[in-house]
């Protein structure tokens, strides 16, 4: 896994294995959201397998597919909930962590400075600019 930290509360990265859960357990992390469809790729496991991973391992999870149909209003609020209820880290993932970054991202507007949000997705290698107006909201 190639964990990029956003900052103390958020990590993503691409896709991930159910053995993998163990690992981000011992990590910290509490809380896994699977942003990636089910069936986006022949050598991708399905979210039922990382949900039972997570479920064994005492984890929090959250499907939240953001596919080609793109972002909804519904998947920045679910994606803001779980990020606000988990009790500890959370761990964010999709094919190349970028999806998970944006509805970070955007569940984040309006609650902080939109350069704070942007910087931090770019500490982590995600560029999120293009987002600055969508951030500014109040």
């Amino acid at each position: 896994m190639d964990l990029k930290r956003i900052n103390d509360r958020i990590t993503v990265a691409g896709q991930i294995q159910p053995e993998d859960v163990a690992t981000l357990k011992s990590l910290g992390f509490t809380t896994i959201i699977n942003n990636r469809p089910d069936d986006e790729s022949p050598d991708q496991p399905a979210g039922s397998e990382i949900a039972a991973a997570a479920a064994a391992a005492g984890l929090s999870y959250h499907a939240i597919p953001l596919g080609r149909e793109g972002v909804t209003p519904d998947m920045v609020e679910r994606t803001k909930a779980a990020v606000e209820s988990s009790p500890g880290p959370v761990f964010a993932f999709c094919r190349s962590g970028t999806r998970s970054t944006t509805l970070w991202a955007l569940s984040q507007a309006g609650e902080r400075p939109a350069d704070e949000i942007i910087s931090e997705a770019a500490g982590a290698g995600y560029d999120m600019s293009h987002l600055a107006g969508h951030l500014s909201r109040t």
